[in-house]
């Protein structure tokens, strides 16, 4: 499945979510919500923000650079194309969770991670989705390499395997697939943007100062991150 941000503006995306502006059900009412996927995505989202490292860290620093998030404004829990699993909405700042596709809770973690990333970078960086394709290429390099996307353990179970820069292989991949999800460009115009903003991109690790290529190293630099005060206050 792909994670990628929508964009509005020019219907980047934009129809792999068919209830982005639809009015076809009420938001909140019962029938929507009780014995549906939608009350199975919002149950799994409660688990992902309460327990994942990934998702508690880049929750606190969105929160730190001004950019607080809130469920019930910045997450939507929809109905998607089958070949998607999340996207970031730049146009309303939301999070989209493909109800229909996210079944296991390990997959809507890495789904909230992904598109965490996403949001913060559009806190931080003030990334120009609309019409910078190399802001995109950094924000799904970056979103690939720190949301546990290609840890060790999901390229084993997509059967793909490798030892040498396999984890830079699969970043790439990964993001070159999701530029082409939403941009009407081709193969080579996409690997040739990706080429140029690797690098930086690849090696810009914030806000875990690493990368988490497991929970484990993720539940390090989440308390790293919950002791930074802390340590600057003794200095």
């Amino acid at each position: 499945m792909k994670y990628i941000y929508i964009c509005k503006e020019h219907n980047f995306g934009y129809s792999l979510y068919p209830e982005r502006g639809s009015s076809k059900f009420k938001q909140g009412s019962i029938g929507e919500s009780l014995f549906t996927f939608k009350h199975k995505c919002l149950i799994m989202l409660q688990v992902a923000t309460d327990t994942s490292p990934y998702a508690k860290l880049l929750l606190g620093a969105m929160k730190s650079s001004g950019c607080a998030v809130h469920k019930d404004r910045h997450f939507s829990c929809e109905d998607c194309d089958g070949t998607v699993s999340g996207g970031f909405d730049a146009a309303t700042s939301q999070i989209v969770l493909c109800q229909n596709n996210i079944h296991q809770q390990a997959h809507m973690n890495r789904v909230v991670t992904h598109e965490l990333i996403h949001a913060f970078d559009h806190c931080r960086a003030r990334v120009d989705w609309f019409s910078s394709f190399r802001h995109l290429a950094c924000s799904e390099i970056r979103a690939a390499n720190l949301s546990g996307d290609c840890s060790f353990v999901n390229e084993i179970s997509r059967f793909n395997f490798g030892l040498k820069e396999h984890h830079q292989a699969c970043v790439r991949g990964r993001a070159l697939r999701s530029i082409l999800a939403v941009r009407k460009v081709s193969r080579e115009e996409a690997e040739l943007v990706v080429d140029e903003v690797f690098d930086s991109c690849f090696h810009d690790h914030a806000p875990f100062g690493r990368i988490p290529h497991s929970k484990k190293d993720a539940k390090f630099a989440y308390r790293d991150y919950e002791n930074r005060d802390r340590y600057y206050a003794n200095l």
